[in-house]
C-alpha cells in the first residue's frame, strides 16, 4: 500500500512523477457512466445505493483516464438520510423538511453503526479494494460538517445559504448543537469507510469559502478539527478541500489535514510558500481548461508543474469537479500530460 505514488505524495515523499486524479472523475462526461446509471432505477441516488453499479462507475475512469487514485462513487449527503432526513435529487439535492428549530435538531439521530445505517457504502468499498489491489489506492470521502449543515438547513442548494448563516449569527447555541451532531455522524461515517478499506479520506468543504476568515475560524474550524482529530488516521492520509479558501490558507491548515486541496483562484506556488513543507497540496487546474485545445491544456499543466517547482507532496487535480460536458479525450490528454511532463 505504501508504494502507491498517490499515497507517497500525500505523505510528502519524493515520487518518480506527479500523481493525478480528478474530482468527480466518475460522472456524466463519460458515456459509459450514463449507460450504467440508466440501468436499475435510473436515478443518481439509486446508483449510489447499488454496490455493483457504483463500483463499476468508480472503476471506469481508472480504465479510461489512467488516473493514480480512485474515489468512492457516492454523494456527501448520503449519510444524512439515516439521521432522519429524507433526501431526493431533482436534479440537485433536496431535503423535504430542512432543519430550522431546536426540535428539528433534537430529532436528528446519530447512528451508532454507520455500516448498518448505509450498508451499501462499505459494500462498494470492499468490492473496489479487490478490483484495485496493486493498481491504485481508493479514496473515501465525506462532506465537512459546515457544508453538510448548509444543505440540511437550507433544504437545497443555494448561492449564499442564508438560512444557515441566519442560524449561525442569530442563534449560536442552536447552530452549535446541530454542528456537534453532524460532526459526530461524520466522524463515525468516515471511520467506517476506513475500517471497510478506504486508503485515504477526502473531506469536501464546498461552501467553507462562503465565510470571511474570522467567521471561518469561529464557525467552521473547531468542528472540522474535531472531525479530523477523531479519525482513525494511522497510515490513512486526510485531504481537506475548501473551495474559495485561498485567502485563509493558514486557517485551513490549522484543521490538521495531511493534504490541502486548492481551487484555481490561488497560485499554487504562492500557496505552497504560505503553507510550508509540512503539508502536501492537491490541485488546481481550472476545470474549464478541459474545454481548451490540447496544446493549451498542456501549457496549463506545465504552468502548474512549474509553480510547484518540483517540490514533493504534490497531487495534480482540478480546482473543483470535472464538468459534465467536458470531452473525455481532453481529460485523458491532461492526465497524460501530467505524467509525461513531471516524470524525472
Amino acid at each position: 500500500m505504501s508504494e502507491y505514488t498517490f499515497l507517497k505524495a500525500c505523505w510528502g515523499q519524493p515520487t518518480d512523477y506527479v500523481p493525478v486524479w480528478l474530482m468527480r472523475q466518475a460522472g456524466r462526461y463519460l458515456q459509459c457512466y450514463k449507460d450504467v446509471r440508466a440501468k436499475g432505477g435510473g436515478t443518481f441516488l439509486d446508483l449510489c445505493k447499488d454496490p455493483a453499479r457504483a463500483a463499476e462507475v468508480t472503476i471506469q475512469p481508472i480504465d479510461i483516464l489512467n488516473a493514480d487514485a480512485a474515489i468512492l462513487f457516492s454523494d456527501i449527503l448520503t449519510p444524512i438520510e439515516p439521521m432522519g432526513m429524507a433526501l431526493d435529487f431533482v436534479p440537485g439535492p433536496v431535503f423535504e423538511k430542512p432543519i430550522r428549530t431546536a426540535a428539528d435538531v433534537d430529532a436528528l439521530v446519530v447512528p451508532e453503526d454507520m455500516a448498518e445505517a448505509v450498508p451499501y457504502v462499505p459494500a462498494i468499498i470492499k468490492r473496489l479494494r479487490v478490483a484495485f489491489e496493486g493498481r491504485v489506492p481508493l479514496i473515501g470521502f465525506g462532506g465537512a460538517p459546515f457544508t453538510l449543515a448548509c444543505y440540511m438547513v437550507e433544504g437545497k442548494g443555494s448561492k449564499d445559504f442564508a438560512s444557515l448563516k441566519e442560524m449561525m449569527y442569530a442563534d449560536f447555541p442552536l447552530y452549535d448543537a446541530l454542528m456537534k451532531k453532524v460532526t459526530e455522524m461524520d466522524r463515525r461515517y468516515l471511520n467506517m469507510q476506513i475500517e471497510a478499506g478506504a486508503q485515504a479520506i477526502q473531506i469536501f468543504d464546498t461552501w467553507g469559502g462562503l465565510l470571511a476568515p474570522h467567521d471561518f475560524e469561529r464557525y467552521i474550524l473547531p468542528y472540522v478539527k474535531q472531525l479530523i482529530d477523531g479519525l482513525n488516521r494511522d497510515g490513512i492520509p486526510v485531504i481537506y478541500f475548501v473551495k474559495n479558501g485561498g485567502t485563509m490558507l493558514e486557517l485551513v491548515k490549522e484543521a490538521g489535514a495531511d493534504v490541502l486541496g486548492l481551487d484555481w483562484h490561488v497560485n499554487l506556488g504562492k500557496a505552497r510558500d504560505i503553507l510550508g513543507d509540512d503539508v502536501a497540496v492537491q490541485g488546481n487546474l481550472d476545470p474549464t481548461v478541459l474545454y481548451a485545445p490540447r496544446p493549451y491544456i498542456e501549457k496549463e499543466v506545465q504552468r502548474i508543474l512549474d509553480e510547484n517547482a518540483g517540490r514533493p507532496g504534490f497531487i495534480f487535480n482540478l480546482g473543483h469537479g470535472i464538468l459534465p460536458t467536458v470531452p473525455p479525450e481532453n481529460a485523458i490528454h491532461m492526465v497524460e500530460c501530467v505524467h509525461r511532463l513531471s516524470r524525472k
